[in-house]
């Protein structure tokens, strides 16, 4: 793509464009109406995917902690230590949670919590490394078909830092004790100038990416993300993609990428909320962030970065539709904007939930979505392999 993107617009419901810069990317941004950008998004998701599903997999959110030292001001569910409503879940507690799993026919967990003090900790809300590897092992013995998708960057990293062990012997240890693969949580907008403002004590753009690299490098697999609309720049968001394109170049290890709208309710973030003033220089007429500025991302938006995303992160395969912030009808959308996956029926959502997002799928939902869209229904694992049909159960209401 090296003429102008007016000359490509006429063309982009033909042409899958090739390798883009952050000018093409910001270029797309200002000058394509969403159309316009669906459409080349579209052509390369069906390249790449060209088989006749679309995908999804039955797991559920395990949130092990709500104790965190980090101050993110985007972020509703976490609590300080010694607070009344802090806590930290039992063993025994989380097998239960993985038993209602199975029940429903899930195959994984997403495990993830607060940054987590140690056990030396005043407020006596503080955990030992030990703890995390003791956790894996019984996850293993009691329940091994389960794949434990745990422990975002900004968890390992602040292993490493409070207890003082090589990142690559903390990741060693976790594989080891049973860690399958990493999610990619925490990753917000990776441009200091943000993370700065609005996550506070939590790991930096170069940690966040240290912390994937040298997962990849032992052979460990992970996922990527984004949480877009609150104070960054456009180019900002393209400096995001850039950084996972970077490093997928390099290492080749995320799987995929899942990208999804600031929650505001309740969050100090989300009372610096002021209403859009429409941009006279976009075409969509949408406002412009200036990275002063909280201007919420809506449907609208999510659809056009989803678009960009699929045409800009060329290596990563995989897109994840994000039905669980945007709704159902839009993570239908979303499959004829570039994503090839509806993500997880989640059977138990407590973060972007405790920011007022309350959209509950099913299984049987998530199949329906799929198929009135076009595609036959592919339940799938963390590495996007297709499950034996013959597996699938159907899955009861939602647990809340």
């Amino acid at each position: 793509m090296r003429e102008s993107v007016n000359d490509t617009a006429t063309s982009a419901a033909t042409t899958v464009l090739g390798r883009l810069n952050d000018a093409d990317a910001l270029a797309l941004y200002h000058d394509l109406s969403i159309h316009e950008l669906g459409r080349p998004a579209f052509a390369r998701a069906q390249e790449l995917h060209p088989e006749p599903y679309r995908t999804y997999v039955v797991d559920r959110n395990i949130n092990y902690a709500n104790v965190c030292t980090a101050r993110c001001t985007f972020c509703n569910f976490y609590a300080q230590p010694g607070a009344a409503d802090a806590y930290i879940l039992t063993h025994a507690q989380i097998g239960r949670k993985i038993e209602e799993l199975l029940e429903i026919g899930g195959t994984q967990i997403l495990m993830q919590g607060g940054l987590v003090p140690s056990q030396s900790h005043p407020s006596g809300h503080g955990l030992p490394f030990t703890w995390y590897l003791d956790l894996l092992r019984f996850i293993k013995k009691n329940y091994a078909t389960i794949h434990v998708h745990a422990f975002s960057p900004p968890e390992i990293w602040a292993l490493h830092q409070v207890f003082q062990i090589p990142l690559p012997d903390v990741l060693r240890r976790l594989q080891e004790a049973g860690l399958d693969t990493i999610p990619g949580g925490g990753g917000e907008i990776l441009v200091e100038r943000v993370r700065r403002k609005i996550g506070q004590g939590k790991s930096t753009t170069e940690q966040w990416l240290e912390v994937m690299r040298a997962a990849h490098q032992i052979g460990m697999k992970t996922s990527c993300t984004m949480m877009f609309g609150h104070i960054e720049t456009i180019p900002e968001r393209i400096e995001h993609l850039r950084r996972l394109r970077d490093l997928q170049d390099e290492t080749g290890g995320f799987t995929a990428f899942i990208h999804w709208p600031f929650q505001p309710e309740g969050t100090p973030l989300g009372r610096w909320i002021r209403p859009p003033e429409p941009s006279p220089e976009s075409q969509a007429s949408r406002p412009v962030p200036d990275g002063k500025h909280l201007y919420l991302a809506d449907a609208h938006e999510y659809l056009v970065m989803l678009a960009i995303a699929r045409l800009y992160l060329d290596n990563i395969p995989n897109i994840q539709s994000s039905w669980v912030t945007m709704g159902p009808k839009i993570g239908q959308l979303a499959l004829f904007f570039g994503a090839n996956d509806m993500g997880s029926v989640m059977m138990e959502e407590n973060v972007v939930s405790s920011a007022g997002t309350t959209f509950r799928l099913n299984e049987d939902e998530i199949r329906r979505l799929i198929s009135a869209a076009g595609w036959r229904p592919q339940q799938r694992d963390q590495y996007y392999r297709p499950i034996d049909p013959s597996r699938r159960r159907t899955a009861p209401p939602v647990v809340s």
